[in-house]
């Protein structure tokens, strides 16, 4: 076997529940034996993600080595504000600005296998290698699949290969949204344990048939299964008395863990001893104990009005939307989607539009922040605990992209965007949610034995694996090589080397792209997974 690194990506993977699921609990076990193995013998950190910690630009750092302020992705979504409405679209791979390391690598003479990551379509140009993306409807596989045929080549040889239930089968997800029984939702957890197998079929074939020198697949469940079940899986949430639906829930989601460690088990086994191996996620994860409607809350401030509703079929769509129907006329700052987590200032660029003069930005701005910051709910506690400016977060070309102020609330939560009241509700019981802080993993050799070791950022993974790689690190990337991953004789025997600045990409141009319906059942994937009220 000729891979020399393996990297593994664990959506939303914690430490709160890996540390659980890798120790031996009373009546439980190991779930996950041979992770605990590598983790003894292996070096980890907590990985701070980005500002916002959210898929799109968490795994998008990941992939570039860079912050959103440089590759351009902010959101699931990529919005336009024309003064009179905003009209809305779907980031993918050509609004990533910054080069990935698919093609880094390539460039450097390195084959690749990157399987599950999103915004890969259309998958990037220039690649040496295998990529299947990840995050878009079964039928737009097979096109956006690289090289040409190897949709048709995994179809004819992996065992029980099937599409649809590799990509998310939107019209059985979003039965989350309504209200289950115990054993619907047993089985909605369930559902989604097949289609991890499905990539790990996929990474198992390319690992061994093509012997890549980067193997790298990404396993989303770990996020769903928290955002929906994660009072089963969290240990501070554990009840003093289990029920039988607790403790059923709770295996299956063990029973997920398990499989996972099963994959590792077999992609680390067919590596071979002389490959690195690398873990990561895009965020951890945290519980949620309430719910701000900000734009509720803007609108207790004058800043923003809610469109009227005149009975009109057109009128009726955007209420039941999941964007800010608001009266764009008479609106200065508002929260575009619950993802972003993020309020947008409104300038006029000429007399007469709707927005505040330019002159005014700062002065507002400060103003906004300290009455966010006022906002406490019913016990007295701030809600929100900082409004980060984005030059001071996000500096870079697109810094202008991001939102004027990012929120970061007291439990991590997600804000809701409903023109509901009162602005600020405790949830009926404890949800997932995103935390900042993920893993970065790592063993084999030439890497350390330390254990824990201090905290790293997300744009440190991509020039870490590229190191691992013996490319050269590009001198434009925000991230430096995790140098206390490796131990000093590999170090000494392979110092880190900067290479040429990256080729930049972003590159708008036409194709297909989904229809209405397919955007709105991935906002439903969204809604499902917690994104949205």
């Amino acid at each position: 076997m000729t891979t020399k690194t393996l990297f593994i990506g664990l959506d939303g993977c914690t430490f709160t529940v890996l540390n659980e699921m890798t120790r031996d609990l009373p009546g439980e076990g190991v779930t996950m034996p041979f992770l605990a193995g590598l983790m003894g013998k292996g070096v980890r950190a907590k990985l701070r993600s980005t500002p916002n910690p959210l898929t799109p630009p968490a795994w998008t750092s990941i992939m570039t080595g860079k912050g959103p302020g440089h590759h351009g992705v902010f959101d699931f979504i990529r919005a336009e504000d024309k003064g009179g409405d905003v009209y809305w679209t779907l980031y993918d791979s050509r609004d990533v600005d910054s080069e990935m390391i698919w093609s880094i690598a390539s460039r450097a003479g390195k084959k690749i296998v990157a399987l599950n990551f999103p915004l890969t379509a259309p998958p990037p140009k220039h690649t040496d290698g295998s990529i299947v993306p990840g995050f878009i409807p079964a039928k737009h596989l097979r096109r956006n699949s690289h090289p040409q045929g190897l949709f048709e080549r995994i179809k004819q040889d992996v065992p029980g290969f099937d599409p649809k239930e590799l990509a998310w089968d939107f019209d059985k997800e979003k039965q989350a949204m309504e209200a289950l029984s115990d054993s619907d939702m047993e089985n909605w957890v369930r559902y989604h344990l097949p289609r991890e197998e499905q990539w790990f079929n996929i990474a198992e074939y390319l690992l061994e048939k093509d012997q890549p020198d980067l193997m790298a697949v990404m396993f989303d469940g770990t996020d769903k299964i928290q955002h929906q079940a994660w009072q089963f899986v969290d240990p501070a949430l554990i009840p003093a008395e289990r029920t039988d639906f607790y403790n059923r829930m709770r295996a299956v989601c063990r029973e997920y863990f398990a499989n996972v460690d099963r994959y590792i088990e077999r992609l680390v086994t067919l590596a071979g001893p002389e490959a690195q191996v690398f873990f990561a996620s895009d965020h951890g994860f945290t519980a949620t104990v309430e719910v701000l409607r900000i734009n509720a809350y803007l609108e207790e401030l004058g800043y923003l009005k809610w469109a009227v509703n005149d009975g009109s079929e057109q009128a009726m769509r955007r209420e039941a939307s999941d964007f800010a129907n608001l009266d764009w006329s008479q609106t200065v700052a508002y929260c575009r989607t619950p993802s972003s987590n993020g309020v947008y200032i409104r300038v006029a660029e000429k007399p007469g539009e709707p927005g505040i003069p330019a002159r005014d930005y700062n002065r507002f701005r400060d103003k906004l922040i300290e009455q966010l910051k006022a906002l406490r709910n019913e016990d007295g506690e701030p809600v929100i605990v900082d409004a980060l400016k984005r030059e001071d977060w996000f500096p870079g070309a697109h810094m202008k992209d991001a939102c004027d102020l990012t929120l970061v609330l007291r439990d991590n939560g997600f804000v809701s965007i409903r023109n509901l009241k009162p602005a600020v509700v405790k949830r009926p019981h404890p949800i997932g949610t995103h935390h900042p802080d993920g893993i970065f993993m790592a063993c084999g050799k030439g890497v350390s034995a330390d254990g824990m070791v201090a905290r790293r950022k997300i744009v440190d993974v991509a020039p870490t694996l590229l190191h691992s790689l013996g490319v050269p690190v590009p001198s434009d990337f925000e991230g430096k090589v995790a140098e206390s991953f490796f131990n000093a004789d590999w170090l000494a025997q392979h110092p880190v080397q900067t290479g040429e600045p990256t080729q930049r990409s972003g590159e708008r141009q036409q194709s297909e792209e989904m229809d209405d319906q397919e955007k709105q059942q991935i906002i439903e994937q969204l809604q499902m997974l917690g994104y949205m009220e």
